[in-house]
Formats: structure tokens, C-alpha cells, sequence
């Protein structure tokens, strides 16, 4: 049996992410939006979910280089209902991380954060660059 890259992602966000409460799913995407990968998911509302959250996660960079704060770390966004984690992973990608209000904070940042590092040991998506065109 051959072992994908898929496969070997897909292990690692169940192995760390199961392990918090209230764990809805989390969406591996690379920074220009594009879904790398899902936990817990259907595929067409973890490719909502990439586009929309490579979004904030850009901004979040743009003001960070704006006030010389160095890398992001993690973004926490919380709702009625939910917890949105955001930690960048490798040298262009994201981990976006959800759950519901059940999850204890300081668990659901470490894991995150833990399962991004993971990841970004092996994992990179090159940024994009831009060619002249004629």
C-alpha cells in the first residue's frame, strides 16, 4: 500500500486535531486560497472556507509587516457559536481550524499551533510570482 501525501496530511490533523473538544473541522489551504486538504468537511464548504479565510489571513500579514510584528502566529476568531483558529503552516500555508464554543481555548491554540508546525516541516507551497507577460 502506497502512502500519498494526501493521505500522510490527512494523518496529522486527525492525530492532533482529534484531541480537541468540540473539533468541527479544519481546512489545509495554501496562501492563495486554494484547499490543500479537509478534516471533518464536506469539499465544498472546505473550499468556501479556504477562499474566504485566505483572506483574513492575509490581512493579518499586511498588518503585521505594517507594524513590524514579525510572523503571525495564530489568529483567533470567536463567534456565537464557534472558534475559528487561523495558524500559518510552512512557508505558504494555512490551517484554518474550527470548532464549537466547547473547545478550550488554550487547547485548541496549542494543537493548532503543534499540528501547523507538524505539517510545516515537510510541507510548502511556494508563493506565487509574477512573469512579465507580452
Amino acid at each position: 500500500m502506497t502512502t500519498t501525501p494526501n493521505d500522510m496530511i490527512f494523518s496529522v490533523l486527525d492525530n492532533n486535531l482529534s484531541r480537541i473538544a468540540g473539533i468541527q473541522g479544519a481546512v489545509l489551504l495554501s496562501n492563495d486560497g486554494i484547499k490543500l486538504s479537509a478534516y471533518m468537511l464536506d469539499r465544498p464548504q472546505a473550499e468556501r472556507i479556504a477562499a474566504a479565510s485566505s483572506g483574513i489571513a492575509s490581512t493579518m500579514k499586511a498588518i503585521s509587516r505594517e507594524i513590524d510584528g514579525g510572523r503571525v502566529i495564530r489568529q483567533l476568531v470567536e463567534m456565537d457559536d464557534r472558534y475559528l483558529c487561523i495558524v500559518g503552516c510552512g512557508e505558504g500555508s494555512t490551517l484554518i481550524v474550527v470548532t464549537s464554543r466547547k473547545a478550550r481555548l488554550g487547547e485548541l491554540g496549542g494543537e493548532a499551533v503543534r499540528t501547523a508546525q507538524a505539517l510545516g516541516e515537510w510541507l510548502g507551497t511556494p508563493g506565487r510570482t509574477r512573469t512579465a507577460t507580452s
